[in-house]
């Protein structure tokens, strides 16, 4: 009803002046254009557009039945049409896809239903025309969606008109609309083309069972359009694989009649807005670059989609945006999703960002995984909530457990030896990097990665979602702000620091964090490792340590659980001050050399409320210190707070009184940190 509503609305003056207000194209007026956008809200949406024009058309004829010619609007009782650019015929019947042309003659219309113009190798494809006099179709032009099928032989199409040339296997789009696409083909020419004007509609490529491979270039390549989307069909395997190598230049003129020079990047290889969909299956076997590019937005809404990529998996230069589909990426030389604009303009208007908001994704990942040049943003959709895994540079193996029975973690053990020393690697494999902010306030994320988990230049923010990171490097690392906070559920199960910045902010949720340096660092200045992470994005710096560096670390609410392995470790550290006034927080603390202890502070340490408890095998520079003998086999605490240890000492800090053994927690509220479920907290 809307599409018939907005039609009629349209057309309903035979006005030249109020139709073309109702057009979104100055060079090419016609109902497709219309009607295809009215459409695009509902059953575009979903991959499957009915006929445009088939219920609008009777509409169109009835509203205009008494009107004359006049001007550049031509009704006809024909049973078929063909619209040009400067003159826009209405039909009873059907209505084809605009033809891209300055022509202001209308061809002639033809009584054919279907064509064909599948053509050998040798064979002048059909071409765009800027000419006075538009040519003649190859066949008529029913309205049909063009149907384009592969075979060994090559290609062949019905229903095309000018909107599509074919030449061996290369299928060239000239026109917005929608466009079928089957069967199997392999060749150097395994290509389906598009170059539309930027004011035609959006292109549909429907794939309904496409197994194409292109042993020479990009088996599809976006050039020029407005928007394009790769749509997977309902219960179809649509596989589509590049070549290894790169040999041929594209010249074309864009719309801003510039030459321009290209090479294909990417076995799926879009210019402008590209947006993936459907609920089928699309496979990408990129063996030269990258897997899935666009150097404007990416958008993925549904479908199954695995990527096997040389380089990168899934790039939008401008944005990727992920609402949903099941995606596994895999790449071998580069990183799982990215997006990198270097332009300052665009950055400065959020473009080179990320966001998910639903779907299943896997990245394994050579270097990092999700990787942006501006923000990167999870949160939960309308309907679902992400889900995330990221492998990154074979995931964390340098750190390792020390299983003796002597102390750590109970059932898990404890780290041995390893304090002050990260083993990262100086390239970046990072889980998530934003180069100026991570915000995550959704979803379930699985992070295993040689370098940090969590990683930006700027402010992470953490207020959902539940975490869990594995890394050789820190756990979460902020290079001016961290925030914890609302419901934010985050576990560090091994790391060289758990969290880092030089502000950090804990305001809510639970978090966990198991390492084998600082648990947590207030700090600023450069790289935590001895040499410097330096490298292919890494974030820099010469020298060891954080010396010079300034901090702050407040704590506010929440329930937060540290735990460091021996050597030169600190539980609680900044090189500025330490505000505590509220919270529950937990620390175990194995340093057996250095100073510092469960809580080490620079600055001023000031702890007016919430709830500190520690316990250490060495004494603590802050906070109010008891000697008290404790085991593995005892809660301790106070009537307020009560904590089962993983290791046996003598050392305790408590910011509730003097602790002790407690009897029974028996009416004590109990909250677990990560994924355990005896490393549990009973407070009142």
């Amino acid at each position: 009803m809307n599409k018939k509503f907005l039609t009629m609305g349209c057309i309903s003056s035979l006005s030249l002046a109020m139709y073309s207000g109702c057009s979104d194209s100055t060079s090419a007026v016609d109902f497709y254009n219309v009607t295809e956008e009215i459409a695009s809200s509902d059953s575009q949406e979903t991959g499957s557009q009915e006929d445009p024009t088939s219920s609008a058309s009777n509409e169109i004829s009835s509203a205009t039945s008494s009107a004359t010619n006049s001007g550049n609007v031509t009704v006809s009782s024909s049973s078929e049409i063909v619209p040009t650019s400067s003159a826009v015929t209405a039909s009873s019947s059907s209505i084809a896809p605009v033809v891209n042309s300055s022509s202001s003659t209308i061809p002639s219309i033809q009584s054919s239903s279907s064509i064909s113009v599948a053509q050998s190798s040798s064979s002048a494809p059909v071409t765009q025309s800027s000419s006075s006099t538009q040519p003649e179709q190859v066949s008529g032009n029913t309205g049909e969606r063009p149907v384009i099928t592969y075979a060994a032989s090559g290609a062949s199409a019905t229903n095309a008109g000018n909107c599509v040339s074919v030449t061996g296997g290369t299928v060239t789009i000239k026109c917005g609309g929608e466009y079928d696409f089957s069967g199997s083909y392999s060749g150097s020419d395994a290509q389906i083309l598009v170059n539309t004007a930027k004011t035609d509609s959006s292109v549909y490529l429907n794939m309904k069972g496409l197994t194409l491979t292109n042993t020479a270039d990009a088996p599809i390549y976006i050039q020029k359009a407005s928007k394009a989307f790769v749509v997977a069909k309902n219960g179809t395997t649509n596989t589509f694989t590049d070549g290894s190598s790169r040999t041929k230049n594209y010249t074309y003129t864009n719309d801003s009649g510039e030459a321009k020079t290209d090479t294909t990047g990417a076995c799926i290889y879009a210019k402008d807005d590209l947006t993936i969909k459907g609920e089928g299956t699309l496979i990408v076997k990129a063996n030269y670059n990258n897997g899935i590019h666009t150097s404007n937005d990416l958008k993925v809404k549904n479908s199954l989609i695995t990527v096997n990529a040389k380089n990168n998996g899934l790039k939008g230069k401008g944005s990727v945006e992920i609402s949903g589909g099941t995606i596994n990426i895999t790449t071998t030389e580069g990183d799982g999703i990215k997006s990198d604009t270097e332009d300052a303009t665009d950055l400065a208007n959020g473009k080179g960002s990320i966001e998910i908001t639903g779907g299943t994704i896997t990245v394994t990942s050579a270097f990092d995984g999700i990787t942006a040049a501006n923000a990167v943003v999870v949160a939960n959709g309308e309907s679902t909530a992400p889900s995330i895994k990221v492998t990154a540079g074979g995931g964390q193996n340098c750190l390792s457990l020390n299983t003796s029975t002597t102390g750590g973690r109970g059932g898990m053990g404890g780290f041995g030896g390893m304090g002050g020393s990260s083993c990262s690697t100086t390239e970046s494999m990072k889980g998530i990097k934003g180069d100026s902010s991570i915000t995550i306030s959704g979803g379930v994320i699985d992070i295993n990665s040689r370098d940090d988990g969590l990683h930006s230049s700027g402010t992470i923010t953490l207020s959902g979602g539940t975490m869990t990171i594995a890394t050789d490097d820190d756990g979460v690392h902020a290079e001016k702000a961290l925030y914890v906070k609302d419901n934010a559920n985050v576990s560090v199960t091994i790391a060289y620091e758990g969290m880092e910045s030089p502000d950090m902010n804990f305001e809510g949720g639970i978090t966990s964090v198991i390492t084998t340096d600082d648990g947590w660092n207030a700090a600023g200045g450069t790289s935590t490792t001895s040499t410097g992470n330096t490298g292919r994005g890494g974030w820099g710096g010469a020298g060891g340590g954080m010396g010079g560096s300034t901090g702050n670390l407040k704590v506010s609410g929440g329930y937060h659980y540290v735990y460091v392995g021996t050597g030169d470790t600190d539980g609680i550290d900044s090189n500025g001050g330490i505000s505590i006034t509220g919270g529950v927080i937990i620390v175990e603390c194995r340093m057996n050399g250095g100073m510092g202890g469960m809580v080490d502070s620079d600055g001023t340490t000031s702890i007016t409320s919430g709830k500190l408890l520690g316990f250490g095998t060495n004494n603590s520079e802050e906070g109010t210190q008891y000697s008290v003998n404790f085991d593995t086999n005892s809660y301790y605490g106070t009537a307020d707070i009560a904590f089962k240890p993983s290791f046996s000492g003598s050392k305790m800090v408590s910011s509730v009184g003097k602790p002790g053994v407690v009897s029974s927690v028996s009416g004590m509220t109990k909250t677990c940190f990560g994924n355990s479920t005896d490393r549990c907290v009973y407070t009142k």
